[in-house]
């Protein structure tokens, strides 16, 4: 049986910086077997781009509404994407100011 392989683009508002929510979505992802990034936005939000089977990114977007323990999520937006496997691994980007 083959897997259902999907990219999904992620913005998370709320208060998701400075509370690890990076570090600890990383964590999420790998132990998910999730490759891809996060990082900062200059808005104050956190982006993230997951790549994986379809089970395992739906587990990390779970975890997207909630965070590490001191976030305090709002909003999650996710847009699904043309899956590439592009990603090897899963990694914490510096921020960016767009």
């Amino acid at each position: 049986m083959n897997k259902q392989m999907v990219c999904v683009r992620v913005h998370i508002y709320g208060k998701v910086q400075g509370v690890f929510y990076r570090l600890s979505a990383q964590k999420t992802a790998q132990a998910a077997g999730v490759t891809g990034w996060v990082r900062n936005m200059s808005d104050g939000s956190v982006e993230a781009f997951f790549e994986g089977d379809q089970a395992a990114v739906d587990t990390v977007l779970t975890w997207c509404h909630d965070g590490p323990g001191r976030a305090h999520v709002e909003r999650v937006v996710a847009r699904n994407e043309p899956y590439s496997s592009r990603y090897t691994d899963f990694t914490v980007r510096s921020s960016s100011s767009a």
